[in-house]
C-alpha cells in the first residue's frame, strides 16, 4: 500500500508546508493543527477531531483535500446509519432481474456466482475510499452520532484499511486515504476507535487567529473592522449563551457589516445585527444587554 503524497508518506513535505497549503485554500491553521495533519500523512493514521460545533472541524478535512489535490469522500453520520449506507450493499433489484432472466441456469451455484459479481455491488463511502486508486481524503463527519454497533464497522477500515465482503473476499487499499473523523462530543467514543487515531481538539480560535480568518475569508473588510468583529465575538462567547457564535456565523456577521457599509461597530450597530450572529432570542437579548451596558 502507498500513502497520500507518494513515497514520503504525506501529502505535505513538512509541517510548514501543511500550514502554508491550508492557508493557500483559506484555512488558517495554527502550528498544532498543521503538525497533526502532517503526521497523519506520515504515519498513515486517521485523525479524530473533537471540539464544539462550528469550530471548523469539517472544514479542516475539506481544506486538506483541496490543498493536497485529493478527492474528498464524505460519510455523514446519523442515528440509524448502518453497513448498507456506510460500506456497501447489493443491488437487489438488478439481481432479481438477472435471476428471472436466467431461470434455466444449470445450478444455483452458477447463478449465485453470477449475481454476486462486481456489477451488482453498490459502493458506499467507506468502501469507495478503500477502493480508490487516486489520492483520497475520507471525512467521517459527526461520528459521535452513530451507535456503538455502527462505530465498530469503522474499526476494520481504520485498523487495516480493508473491507471484508463475504461474497467477494477482502478488499484492501492500494493507497491509504487520509481519514478525518469529527465529533461534537455528544457521546463518549470507544477506546478502540480512539486508539487507532491521532487526536486533535479544535476549540474556538484565539483572537489573532479569528481576526486572520475574517481577513482572509471576507472580501473588502479592513483590519480595524476585522479586529472589532473578532473581539466582540470573543466577548460574546464568554457569556452563558445557549449557542455561542460559530466561526461560520462570525464570517456571516462580518460580511453583513461590509455589505451595510459599516466601518466601525458601536453598540447600536452590534445589537441591530445580532440576529445574523446569534440564533436564539434569549441569546440575542442577553448579548444586547451586555453590549449596551459596556457602551454606557
Amino acid at each position: 500500500m502507498t500513502t497520500p503524497g507518494g513515497s514520503d508518506g504525506s501529502a505535505f513535505a513538512s509541517i510548514q508546508e501543511a500550514r502554508d497549503g491550508l492557508g493557500g485554500v483559506g484555512y488558517v491553521a495554527d502550528e498544532h493543527i498543521a503538525a497533526v495533519v502532517y503526521l497523519a500523512g506520515r504515519l498513515g493514521k486517521p485523525v479524530l477531531v473533537e471540539g464544539p460545533a462550528g469550530t471548523g472541524k469539517t472544514q479542516l478535512a475539506k481544506s486538506v483535500a483541496e490543498a493536497a489535490g485529493s478527492r474528498l469522500i464524505r460519510l455523514q453520520c446519523y442515528e440509524g446509519l448502518d453497513e448498507a449506507k456506510a460500506l456497501y450493499e447489493w443491488n437487489y433489484r438488478k439481481q432479481l432481474l438477472r435471476i428471472q432472466a436466467e431461470r434455466s441456469a444449470s445450478s444455483w451455484q452458477d447463478l449465485e456466482e453470477d449475481i454476486f459479481a462486481e456489477e451488482f455491488l453498490l459502493t458506499r463511502p467507506l468502501l469507495e475510499a478503500i477502493r480508490s486508486d487516486e489520492p483520497v481524503v475520507l471525512l467521517v463527519d459527526e461520528v459521535d452520532r452513530v451507535e456503538l454497533e455502527t462505530e465498530a464497522l469503522l474499526l476494520e477500515v481504520l485498523s487495516e484499511y480493508q473491507v471484508s465482503i463475504p461474497e467477494l473476499g477482502t478488499v484492501r487499499a492500494t493507497r491509504v486515504p487520509m481519514v478525518f473523523l469529527t465529533s461534537n462530543n455528544t457521546r463518549e467514543l470507544s477506546e478502540a476507535l480512539k486508539r487507532r487515531c491521532l487526536y486533535l481538539h479544535v476549540d474556538y480560535p484565539e483572537l489573532a487567529r479569528e481576526r486572520e480568518i475574517v481577513l482572509r475569508r471576507v472580501p473588502g473588510i479592513d483590519h480595524e473592522l476585522a479586529d472589532q468583529v473578532a473581539r466582540i465575538v470573543r466577548s460574546l462567547r464568554s457569556l452563558e449563551l445557549r449557542k455561542p457564535p460559530s466561526i461560520a456565523e462570525t464570517l456571516d456577521w462580518a460580511r453583513t457589516l461590509v455589505i451595510l457599509g459599516i466601518e466601525s461597530i458601536d453598540a447600536a450597530t452590534a445589537t441591530g445585527t445580532l440576529h445574523v450572529l446569534l440564533k436564539y432570542r434569549q441569546d440575542i437579548e442577553r448579548a444586547a444587554k451586555e453590549l449596551l451596558a459596556a457602551d454606557a
